[in-house]
């Protein structure tokens, strides 16, 4: 017989009410993502709109920027469960532009913890194709997670 190591009840709950927090945030109504958080991972998908058009009918970097920020931001914040994280920077690198379908964003802590925090993350078109990547720094703020941020 195996036996399955024990997960975290706290850290389930807590990736639970960050991925409320997320889909409450109002941006989030104009983008429509999904997101699924695991510890010091998370995956942001968005359906490409025409709406997120620039003038020669591809997703604009907006859209590339926030899925690699949100996977990022929240593969960290999948760490810290008291405090909101804020992004202090930010590189982001793209390859090839999307036109349809859907995008999937990959985040990861790659090192950190106390109030400082490394994380990238990769932005796939739905070929699974590398079209995009990025990386920050991400830091611990004041802010706690609050029921009225969607924290619930």
């Amino acid at each position: 017989m195996t036996t399955q190591p024990a997960i975290s009840m706290i850290g389930e709950e807590h990736y639970r009410k960050l991925e409320r927090m997320y889909l409450a945030a109002p941006i989030n109504e104009f983008f429509k993502p999904s997101i699924q958080i695991g510890r010091g991972t998370a995956e942001i998908k968005v359906n490409v709109d025409s709406r997120f058009f620039h003038a020669a009918q591809a997703a604009h970097g907006a859209l590339y920027f926030k899925s690699l920020d949100d996977a990022a931001f929240f593969a960290v914040s999948s760490l810290v469960e008291d405090n909101f994280v804020l992004t202090s920077s930010f590189n982001l690198y793209m390859h090839a532009p999307v036109m349809s379908g859907e995008v999937r964003s990959i985040g990861k802590v790659v090192r950190g913890g106390g109030s400082s925090f490394l994380a990238e993350s990769i932005l796939y078109n739905d070929q699974n194709e590398e079209i995009a990547r990025g990386s920050g720094m991400f830091v611990k703020s004041k802010i706690k997670f609050t029921p009225e941020m969607g924290y619930r």
